[in-house]
């Protein structure tokens, strides 16, 4: 990396302790509590079957919100973006593909080399979101995707956005919601309590991990609590748009 191109990374910790990578063979299961070393221990039991996992319970249609996260943040050639819980990457490549400089960040150290193997030469961090290990101001945009309700803290990782960012900078949240009508209510709950358990079984020998996410999906934020969320930790202009019967929300901000 060249120089001009060069983040800093800075110390967040307070006793200037480096950060701890956790290797597991086995995913555990994580609780709704949100334990920053179990959920990292968690998705770094899960890397090796993560992704084809995620297409098959989604129907597909993950890469395909991941596209219009890209589309909503509206970032492109000349801009630094900061991935949040980019994981295997695929968010990363979603928004390398609209023409940013893309750096990706997760907790998951086996998550992140994943993402690295496939693109050598990929800007990855290992960082918690809730003390993002950058300078303030260094990115021109951050998003983040399937990550927020995984952390325990989301007021701070929201505040650690708007910090990181420049002003005038933009994110891009996209995330499970709960939809509104009542009907597709029912049916989405009995899909992701029953039917995704089931499914992720015979597929994905860390199954327990998805009972978790399964349950992190149908506890987490109505869309017009994270938008007064996003608002109270000072992004401003938020608004948010409902994708396929209301199961997911993108919502947006700028940095003033």
């Amino acid at each position: 990396m060249s120089e001009e191109s060069r983040l800093d990374i800075v110390d967040t910790s307070t006793d200037g302790a480096v950060v701890h990578r956790f290797f597991v063979e086995a995913a555990v299961r994580a609780t709704l509590e949100k334990n920053p070393v179990d959920i990292e221990a968690m998705f770094d039991g899960v890397v090796g079957r993560y992704d084809i996992t995620n297409t098959i319970i989604t129907a597909g249609h993950d890469n395909y919100w991941r596209r219009r996260a890209t589309r909503a943040l509206g970032s492109g050639p000349g801009d630094t973006v900061l991935d949040v819980a980019a994981g295997t990457g695929r968010s990363t490549r979603s928004l390398q593909r609209a023409g940013a400089r893309v750096v990706a960040c997760d907790i998951s150290s086996r998550m992140l080399a994943a993402a690295s193997k496939r693109d050598p030469g990929l800007e990855a961090v290992h960082g918690s979101a809730t003390a993002l290990p950058f300078a303030d101001a260094s990115f021109d945009a951050v998003a983040i995707s399937f990550g927020l309700r995984n952390i325990d803290q989301p007021d701070k990782a929201l505040a650690e956005m708007l910090r990181v960012v420049k002003p005038g900078g933009r994110i891009a949240v996209c995330e499970f919601s709960m939809p509104r009508d009542s009907f597709v209510t029912v049916v989405h709950k009995f899909y992701m309590t029953r039917v995704i358990p089931t499914l992720v079984r015979t597929i994905a020998p860390a199954s327990d991990a998805y009972d978790y996410l399964a349950e992190s999906i149908t506890t987490w934020l109505p869309k017009e609590s994270l938008s007064q969320l996003m608002a109270a930790q000072g992004w401003s202009d938020v608004r948010y748009t409902s994708h396929t019967c209301g199961i997911l929300a993108i919502h947006t901000g700028v940095k003033r």
